[in-house]
């Protein structure tokens, strides 16, 4: 049974205007100011694209297949919950009736209690940019965790990460606090990695995004010599 613990207190921010999209050679680019700048994902995504293409042909395509389909499904609506816990606006009845949303409320239920460690919410799934890094995406929340400011990106796994399998989720953590930081002025001290497991373990990686600069430009420049 899901129980609702004190509403996350949000802050009275100025909206920050959406971005719009389009799809360039099956990539996303966003529109700011007349220029198509990559989508922060495809930049991390390019990093990985040799041990994703490992995975499949050890596995073999149909089996990678059902996997990911499992993984996108339940990670979607896992995702959903989330939002709409953080948001204060979660139906808890609509959720714990369908069971269509049995594993994602398994994986909700066991990652309450970090999610209760955020407040003063600053936006929720919201569309960044930085026109000095030339990249752009949106964000799964930019709050504050343990009482620092902080990006908070939520996710589910299979089993336990470890950190050297997730750099790219650091990467692109450490792209968003210098977006919001190039928008807003507002300093970005930590950012966070929420990760709620199937087979029950739940992990919490609070990182610097300082540390990861070097490795955000350098994701960046492969991209933009060889991913588009």
């Amino acid at each position: 049974m899901l129980t609702i613990s004190q509403p996350f207190h949000h802050l009275n921010l100025p909206k920050l205007a959406d971005i719009p999209t389009e799809t360039v050679n099956g990539s996303r680019k966003y529109v700011v100011n007349g220029k198509l700048l990559p989508s922060i994902t495809s930049v991390t995504s390019y990093q990985n694209r040799h041990s994703i293409n490992e995975w499949r042909e050890r596995v073999g395509a149909e089996v990678a297949n059902k996997i990911s389909q499992f993984a996108s499904t339940n990670g979607t609506k896992f995702h959903s919950i989330v939002e709409q816990y953080v948001d204060n606006s979660i139906d808890l009845v609509e959720y714990e009736s369908n069971e269509q949303y049995e594993v994602a409320l398994k994986l909700f239920n066991q990652f309450q209690h970090l999610l209760d460690r955020i407040n003063n919410v600053h936006y929720q799934e919201c569309a960044l940019y930085s026109q000095q890094l030339g990249i752009a995406g949106r964000v799964d929340c930019i709050a504050e965790f343990d009482g620092e400011l902080s990006i908070i990106d939520f996710k589910s796994s299979s089993k336990p990460k470890y950190e050297s399998q997730i750099l790219g989720y650091f990467v692109q953590e450490t792209g968003y606090a210098k977006m919001y930081e190039e928008m807003t002025g507002r300093k970005v001290t930590q950012i966070v990695t929420l990760i709620s497991c199937h087979s029950g373990e739940t992990q919490v990686y609070v990182r610097n995004p300082d540390d990861y600069v070097d490795t955000l430009k350098q994701y960046i420049a492969d991209y933009n010599n060889k991913g588009n």
